[in-house]
């Protein structure tokens, strides 16, 4: 257990390694100094650039358009899509070049535009295919950049993205505690690492796990399966699948984070995983749902009647534990979290534990985890081609 929301069980045979006691002392070390503008940014001391009070005229609108780029809407989606039966509010995400022209809707939405640089190829796309373009807020670095002059055209408020947070690092930040606030959500809540980092039991598992994924990556098991028993979870993986991917993948190193829908993918990779190659590691995760359906027993043949009383998801449970008793047998590692109650505290604590695991798995394999530079020979190629 991690905390009384998080069932966390461990790698198996996973050992505490004292380089990465080490690493972790000094991240500890840096939070309690406050000598790390981004650590600090994950905790209650960092100040917005917003308050409830800039947010309340927006309260009014119940759809809102974010507009945005991988870490720049991959931490409000996973927030949005995880704590979706709190939220009141419609969140649409242009998180992708939309190719297909739009319908025109009536309903009026305000659009939360937000790209760190402020200059996003494909976040300036969308936002100039959208209708209600008036209706906008923006967040973006506090400098000269295309979002700023269009803010400061249509007189529209413009919050800035702190310089020092990276994109896949800035769920805690403004890009994802801003659209939390407008959802409904207690965004003061999300903040847990001031306790978390302090916590013993959370700290021996966090080096525990890091330990076995470094074990895993230098025998060249680098492919990190997420298998996924809850639907509503999926936006996190994919937040997850970035950070890991673009923090690690340098100097010919990395961890390839895949999603695999579960059961579905029963009928389709687990033959794979089971008997393919072994380059995998694995992470089980579910969500415990006491109002899931009943299996209606009233069409149910004999041979089926062990269904009788069932729920779907008391199904789920059993293919979760089925599964990781087949891999215990046939020796494949995983590791497991299960949700006990879904909430602002649970995701922030999943946020900050993945955080520092990325973080720690950087320094380990001495690689920056905060840089992603073979990125921005995509976008000069990509300038190059469209100004010709």
């Amino acid at each position: 257990m991690l905390t009384t929301n998080v069932k966390f069980k461990n790698f198996e045979k996973s050992k505490e390694k004292k380089e990465l006691v080490n690493i972790f002392r000094d991240i500890k070390n840096n939070i309690n100094k406050k000598s790390d503008l981004f650590l600090n940014s994950l905790t209650k001391n960092y100040k917005y650039s917003f308050n409830k009070n800039n947010l309340k005229k927006y309260k009014k609108f119940s759809v809102f358009t974010l507009v945005g780029m991988g870490g720049s809407s991959l931490g409000a989606k996973a927030i949005y899509s995880f704590l979706k039966l709190k939220i009141k509010k419609k969140f649409e995400f242009l998180d992708n070049i939309e190719v297909h022209k739009r319908k025109k809707d009536k309903i009026k939405k305000l659009n939360i535009v937000i790209s760190k640089s402020g200059n996003t190829l494909e976040t300036i796309s969308n936002f100039n295919t959208l209708e209600n373009i008036k209706n906008s807020i923006f967040i973006s670095e506090n400098k000269k950049n295309y979002l700023k002059m269009v803010a400061n055209e249509l007189k529209k408020e413009i919050f800035e993205h702190r310089n020092y947070i990276g994109g896949r690092y800035s769920v805690l930040s403004e890009t994802g505690m801003l659209p939390a606030c407008l959802m409904g959500l207690d965004y003061k809540k999300f903040k847990r690492l001031d306790s978390l980092i302090f916590n013993k039991k959370f700290q021996k598992q966090l080096i525990l796990n890091v330990g076995s994924i470094l074990d895993f990556h230098n025998k060249k098991k680098t492919n990190s399966i997420i298998l996924n028993y809850d639907q509503d979870s999926q936006d996190l993986f994919y937040w997850y699948q970035q950070l890991v991917a673009e923090s690690l993948g340098k100097k010919s190193k990395g961890i390839l984070p895949i999603i695999s829908i579960m059961p579905k993918d029963n009928h389709s990779l687990m033959q794979l995983y089971l008997d393919g190659t072994q380059n995998n590691f694995f992470t089980f995760f579910r969500v415990e749902n006491k109002n899931s359906n009943k299996i209606n027993k009233k069409y149910l043949m004999n041979s089926y009647s062990y269904l009788s009383n069932k729920s779907s998801n008391d199904i789920l449970k059993a293919q979760f534990e089925a599964t990781q008793n087949v891999f215990k047998k046939k020796g494949i590692p995983f590791r497991t979290f299960i949700i006990k109650k879904k909430d602002e505290k649970t995701l922030g604590e999943l946020f900050s534990f993945f955080i520092l695991e990325t973080i720690m798995l950087g320094k380990a394999l001495k690689v920056n985890p905060f840089n992603q530079p073979e990125v921005e020979l995509i976008k000069k190629e990509t300038f190059k081609i469209l100004k010709n």
